[in-house]
Formats: C-alpha cells, sequence, structure tokens
C-alpha cells in the first residue's frame, strides 16, 4: 500500500488502484450458511453506493456521529469505510441517543430508535437481501442503496487528522488508525500482499476491527470474516483454513 495513505479510505483506493480483481472480504455466517467473497473493486463498489447514501440521502458530513449497531459482517466493513470516505465519526455499538445517524441490525432496532436522526436497518440477509418487512422509522438499507452513484467524491475534503473511529470507548483519527493498523499488523501474521487472515472475533473491539478488517487492508492482505462459528465442528473449521488458504488466524 502507499505509505501516503492517511485514512481507510485512502487504504481501499490503493488497493483498487492495485489490484482490483483480488479477494478482499470474504465472509460466513454459519448460522445460515451464508459465504459472500467480495473482491476490491466489488467492495469499494458497495462502499462508493454507501457513501453516496450516507452524504446525499441522510446528509451526513464530516463530523457528524454514524452510530453502526452491527455484528462483524461484510456490510458493516463496507458502512465503516464509508464513514471513512464520508468524513463521518463511525461509532461502533454507540448511543444511538448522542447519533446523527443510527444504522442497525435486525438485533438493534429497539435501541436503534433513540436516534432522533436518520435511522437505517440492514436485515443482514445473505446476499444482502432486504427485510420482508421494513421496520417502522427505519430506511432498508437493501432498498435505498442500489440505486445510488458507482462513484463517489465527498462535498468536503476529509481531514485525516480529524475522529473516525470510536470503538470500546476508545476515539481514534483516520491517520492514527491506518498507523496503528499497520504497526500491529505483523503481531497478527499479517505481512503483506498474499497474506489472508481468519477472523472469528467480533467487531466490537479495536482487535476484532483491526483483525476483521484494517489490518489487511493496511497491509495489501484479505480477511475471511467468519460469523457464528460457534455453530461449526473444530475439524469443518480446519477444512476451511485449508481451503480459503489462510496464512494466520485471530480467535
Amino acid at each position: 500500500m502507499n505509505a501516503t495513505d492517511r485514512t481507510p479510505a485512502d487504504l481501499l483506493r490503493s488497493a483498487l488502484a492495485a489490484d482490483a480483481g483480488r479477494p478482499l472480504v470474504t465472509f460466513y455466517d454459519d448460522a445460515t450458511g451464508e459465504r459472500v467473497e467480495l473482491s476490491v473493486a466489488t467492495l469499494a463498489n458497495w462502499v462508493a453506493k454507501t457513501a453516496n447514501l450516507l452524504q446525499g440521502d441522510l446528509g451526513a458530513g464530516p463530523g457528524d456521529r454514524v452510530t453502526l449497531l452491527l455484528p462483524a459482517h461484510w456490510q458493516t466493513a463496507v458502512w465503516l469505510l464509508a464513514c471513512s470516505s464520508v468524513g463521518t465519526i463511525a461509532d461502533v455499538g454507540g448511543d444511538p441517543a448522542s447519533a446523527d445517524v443510527v444504522v442497525s441490525g435486525p438485533d438493534g432496532l429497539e435501541a436503534a430508535r433513540a436516534c432522533r436522526g436518520e435511522r437505517v436497518a440492514l436485515a443482514l440477509r445473505p446476499l444482502g437481501g432486504r427485510f420482508p418487512q421494513p421496520p417502522a422509522g427505519f430506511a432498508d438499507y437493501a432498498v435505498e442503496v442500489p440505486s445510488q452513484g458507482d462513484r463517489f467524491a465527498p462535498y468536503a475534503p476529509v481531514d485525516p487528522e480529524d475522529p473516525a473511529l470510536i470503538v470500546a470507548g476508545r476515539e481514534f483519527s483516520g491517520a492514527e488508525l491506518v498507523e496503528r493498523a499497520r504497526a500491529e499488523a505483523p503481531t497478527l501474521g499479517l505481512t503483506g500482499p498474499g497474506s489472508r487472515i481468519l477472523s472469528t472475533l467480533p467487531y466490537d473491539t479495536w482487535e476484532g476491527l483491526n483483525a476483521g478488517l484494517y489490518g489487511a487492508l493496511a497491509t495489501g492482505g484479505s480477511v475471511v470474516l467468519c460469523r457464528n462459528v460457534d455453530a461449526l465442528p473444530e475439524d469443518a473449521l480446519a477444512k476451511r483454513v485449508e481451503t480459503e488458504r489462510v496464512t494466520t488466524t485471530a480467535r
């Protein structure tokens, strides 16, 4: 990746320029049997559409707080990078009452109603499916995002020194996030392009976010992100490590 990259959105742009077709995030949900593989180009397209939704339809901009009530999931990775693209603060598991925008999965909808700003609901169904019945008071992400533009340009430049992420009570600027992801990559076994990490960690800590997204993005690697892995026998997980050509794990 480029040494000049100072935000997660910068890292994604560099990954796109370097090798758009390589896998970046492979997601498993062992409660549903879902497997989704997203190349750099595919993930970047989802990020652009989501950033356009966030900036345009939801009216969010630099400094606004976007509370994410979401599990470790490929769509959560999309929202984290969309927030970086717009310059909003991604507040993972934060208080919806203090948010300008709340983005919630099915399990967080009641808590999300405390947000007095815009509310977005994600069904988290296989293949990005929509809710059978949209939750009252929420925009259904799967309905709203497909019509958004495939290219994104922020209305205002994103300052890498501004707050970009809050997780487990810790605030990071974009630059600090990138610097820490790079510095900690070797401890995760991420040594550069070709490294492939399997993570079963939730996204509610820095360690889970770094293992499940930022570390690989900062080093040119890729992620196999596993949700509900407790439903999988140990020998099946070992087989996945082999089949997915995993080089390191975080569990």
